[in-house]
């Protein structure tokens, strides 16, 4: 009977490691098949760029879920991964998911980023404030510095409406914690104001 049930046990554990591993090999392959998709897409862009300026037009497309929206840098964490629009399973298992109806980065509004803290997001804990982020998008690349970092509860409202550029990155909370974790941490970052010099021409003294 202790044998049975031993085996039992071996057997489902081996079942459940075959399964996890399968969702992290999928993962992996969608996150490979999402770098080259956005590789393609961002080439398809700069011919649409050339065609709209010529055609003074500006191309829209509608964004499906699971496509690739975003390139997310921190380089404090070593993290390059692309996003994926929607945060269900399956975008989530891939790289980090741009929350649908939120604003894309560099835009105005609160643009929100959500992935799980034991992948993309795995070392948020070394996060800081004062760090730097980068984001690129079809439109352009924006860089940003993380200004504040807060933990809320799990059901606690997170999200916020903002009239100016804001990234608001998102991931439960402890990272280092088994089983569901019961709170989440809040990443906020703001965009990087570049003051452009204007370089005063010297005009030689009249004689």
């Amino acid at each position: 009977m202790r044998k049975q049930a031993g085996l039992a046990l071996v057997v489902t554990g081996g079942l459940l490691l075959s399964f996890a591993g399968g969702r992290y090999t999928l993962g992996a392959v969608r996150a490979d098949q999402a770098r080259t998709e956005w590789d393609a897409a961002q080439a398809k862009q700069a011919v649409a760029l050339a065609r709209s300026v010529a055609l003074r037009t500006e191309p829209h497309d509608a964004i499906a879920t699971g496509a690739p929206v975003a390139r997310l840098l921190i380089p404090h964490i070593g993290l390059d991964a692309i996003v994926l629009e929607g945060v269900d399973g399956d975008e989530l298992n891939a790289g980090p998911g741009h929350v649908p109806g939120s604003a894309f980065p560099g835009e105005p509004g609160n643009s929100v980023i959500s992935a799980h803290r034991d992948r993309h997001f795995s070392h948020f804990d070394a996060l800081r404030i004062g760090d730097t982020v980068t984001t690129q998008t079809a439109g352009a690349s924006t860089d940003w510095i993380v200004v504040a970092r807060r933990v809320i509860g799990k059901n606690d409202p997170a999200l916020f409406r903002t009239s100016d550029a804001t990234l608001t990155l998102t991931t439960c909370w402890p990272i280092r914690y088994l089983g569901t974790a019961p709170e989440r941490l809040i990443v906020t970052a703001k965009r990087v104001k570049r003051v452009k010099r204007v370089e005063r021409a010297e005009h030689a003294p009249r004689a």
